[in-house]
């Protein structure tokens, strides 16, 4: 049974079950958007924690906000949720589960309004991730606020103590509702100057959309880490639709033009009577984190200045002038490493083959064979396909090793099918260190670029070869011109904001 929560929904009683907090209550830290990462055992490759939507003057808001998150469902599968406002009521549904099972014709009926805000999150389960899904709606002493955010503070902690010191009382464990509380006790006069002081005293990564019972608000932090994008439907006789996403993708499928990106410490507020803008921070050298373009945005969207399709191509061809080597066919691990084996092959003059073919229809669960089949996870979401396979040097074509646990599982299938050599190629350079700004990574002990030389690795994951693309190849493939500043932390383990060791904090109860 498709679990939801339902918040202010005209004609429903509030089905919430949440509880609030009391000061110095501190509810478990299951958030994965909090600065303290949860550990999932299983999990050999990076998550980007969330995709945001916005739309404004839109009859069918909800089904448009429904249609931008399933373009966005790639950058999570986990939870979803829809809030939208009539300029009278804010009402708001969400649930655990991919989007289309969340959302219904019968559910999306329930949210009327020309204005929504949504939201689609990796996360993890239970009722905390269910009270943590968002949007988060917050009865505040400005309003009843919705907000949706994509990214993660880094400063949660001393701002939570204060506001808790101030009276204060949290509904979930989400850095998102920070920013409300912030703007509950900002003592600017207006809600545009609470909410653009309260943006300014946070600190780390966030693309927020937050709605009221009449407007909308996008906002993206001063460094700009996470994209947002700004769009429009026109409509011929009536206002125009005004749309924000995470991911252009999501204007394709909603048909809307894109406008541009929201700009780095950038507020934009939508309402009836226009768009108006205003810079709440500048001045700070721009890091927006270079995995959206190696990893985490789909090939079809426009993210920082840039299509991540032309990003990938390049970074395929300049791994193989980087590390080329003697080879019969240039095989991607799909999806991720498609791009960038298509550049690879073309550069080094060698055929490209689909020689593994992902399965698309995985759940989230599924039974095993009574007898245990070796690398079973990974051969039920790829197969080999031998007579592609067999008797040839093969280059396999991946984005990134993170534990390299999948990687050596990958190796051993494509030999495992006849495969002469099997030669690894990987996209970006070695990931050492660890996010602090939305993406679920392992710790420093468990990524196992940190802890071993390429050469170890190579031999762990079993390959006959091991290349990574270098770091200066990778600024080059995804430089729009600009020259634009990226975040490299997870590369280099030098961060652009002051960040806390999660190693040192101690547990709720623990004495040293």
């Amino acid at each position: 049974m498709m679990r939801r929560l339902y918040q202010g929904v005209p004609g429903m009683a509030d089905r919430s079950g949440e509880r609030r907090s009391t000061p110095g209550h501190k509810p478990p830290a299951t958030d994965p958007c909090s600065p303290i990462p949860v550990a999932k055992a299983d999990a050999d490759e990076l998550r980007e924690e969330c995709g945001v939507v916005a739309i404004y003057g839109h009859p069918d808001a909800a089904r448009q906000a429904y249609l931008g998150l399933y373009a966005l469902q790639h950058r999570g599968q986990e939870s979803a949720g829809i809030a939208t406002a009539d300029g009278q009521r804010l009402a708001n549904i969400k649930g655990m589960g991919l989007v289309s099972e969340i959302f219904t014709d019968d559910v999306l009926a329930k949210l009327p309004g020309s204005m929504a805000i949504g939201h689609t999150r990796y996360s993890t389960t239970g009722d905390s991730a269910l009270l943590n899904a968002q949007p988060i709606r917050v009865d505040s002493t400005r309003g009843l606020i919705a907000i949706a955010h994509n990214g993660n503070l880094v400063n949660l902690g001393s701002l939570r103590l204060r506001l808790e010191r101030q009276g204060a009382y949290f509904q979930t464990t989400s850095d998102s509702e920070i920013i409300v509380q912030l703007i509950a006790h900002s003592p600017s006069s207006t809600l545009v100057d609470c909410i653009a002081d309260s943006l300014a005293q946070v600190e780390g990564a966030f693309s927020i959309v937050m709605m009221t019972r009449d407007r909308i608000f996008a906002a993206r932090d001063p460094r700009g880490f996470r994209p947002l994008s700004m769009g429009r439907i026109r409509s011929p006789g009536t206002a125009d639709t005004i749309l924000f996403a995470s991911e252009t993708c999501a204007f394709d499928l909603l048909r809307a033009e894109f406008v541009r990106d929201v700009l780095p410490g950038e507020l934009v507020m939508v309402t009836e009577d226009g768009v108006t803008s205003r810079q709440y921070a500048s001045g700070v050298p721009q890091s927006s984190c270079i995995f959206e373009h190696v990893y985490f945005s789909r090939p079809d969207s426009r993210v920082f200045g840039r299509w991540v399709q032309e990003s990938r191509d390049r970074m395929g061809r300049q791994l193989a002038r980087e590390s080329g080597v003697p080879a019969d066919v240039v095989v991607p691990v799909p999806d991720s490493g498609v791009t960038a084996a298509l550049g690879y092959a073309e550069e080094a003059g060698l055929p490209f083959r689909f020689g593994l073919i992902r399965n698309h229809y995985v759940g989230r669960t599924f039974i095993e064979p009574e007898q245990r089949v070796r690398d079973f996870g990974v051969r039920l979401k790829l197969n080999p396909v031998r007579n592609l396979l067999e008797g040839k040097r093969v280059v396999l074509i991946d984005d990134s090793i993170i534990r390299g646990t999948t990687s050596r599982k990958i190796v051993r299938m494509v030999r495992g099918a006849g495969a002469k050599e099997v030669h690894l190629r990987i996209s970006c350079p070695p990931t050492t260190s660890p996010c602090f700004y939305g993406v679920d990574t392992p710790s420093k002990r468990d990524l196992i670029a940190a802890n071993n030389s390429i050469e170890e690795i190579r031999r762990f994951i079993e390959a006959d070869s091991l290349a990574y693309l270098s770091l200066d190849g990778l600024l080059q493939s995804v430089q729009n011109g600009e020259k634009q500043g990226f975040c490299v932390a997870c590369y280099t383990g030098v961060y652009p904001t002051q960040w806390i060791d999660v190693d040192g904090i101690l547990p709720a109860g623990a004495t040293i």
